[in-house]
């Protein structure tokens, strides 16, 4: 099994992800950049949500619990 691209690496207290870090990269991103990047095109199988009125970035549903951010 291929490893997740991204994966987060900090939460709030009430469980929103704040940091994630690219797996194939080694970087490390807050929420605003990798919502930048998302819409940017750099991450493709990933899409930007508004959520609760924040801009909240999000795997692409294909059915796999394995690869969804977390």
């Amino acid at each position: 099994m291929a490893r997740k691209r991204v994966s987060t690496i900090k939460e709030s207290n009430t469980g929103r992800n704040m940091k994630f870090r690219d797996n194939y990269t080694g970087a490390s991103m807050t929420k605003t950049q990798f919502v930048k990047e998302i819409k940017a095109g750099n991450y493709p199988n990933h899409h930007v949500r508004k959520i609760n009125g924040v801009l909240t970035p999000v795997s692409n549903p294909d059915g796999k619990a394995h690869n969804n951010l977390g």
